[in-house]
């Protein structure tokens, strides 16, 4: 079953989350059938929210310069900041080709952290 098989939110959104995912050179593919996602090593870095807003969660110091270039902030779930995570503005989000290039980024060094042990 493809990741946003059942999710709730905007479908163009979703549909140009999956196209940036798909033209990244990380070979992951979006998972969670409601709340699409991607994760390495049990570690997820980026979703798409059910209004339709993505997040990419990377190094501090890419975040910042990141943050500053797109003049965007945090991430807030459920009234809690998510640290390490930037809302991708929606400018960006509609070009899959630029925001393809920031998700090698945020995967690149998700892939410096170790695995997390499976709870099974």
């Amino acid at each position: 079953m493809p990741g946003g098989s059942n999710y709730p939110g905007p479908p163009k959104a979703l549909a140009l989350y999956t196209a940036a995912v798909d033209r990244s050179t990380s070979g992951v593919s979006v998972k969670g059938a409601k709340n699409p996602y991607t994760s390495l090593n049990g570690h997820m870095f980026s979703f798409l929210d059910g209004e339709g807003t993505m997040a990419l969660r990377m190094s501090d110091e890419l975040r910042e310069a990141f943050e500053a270039d797109y003049e965007t902030g945090p991430v807030i779930q459920y009234g809690a900041t998510m640290r390490g995570y930037a809302s991708i503005p929606d400018d960006l989000l509609h070009d899959t080709d630029t925001l393809a290039e920031w998700f090698d980024k945020a995967y690149a060094w998700i892939a410096t952290l170790e695995s997390k042990p499976t709870k099974k």
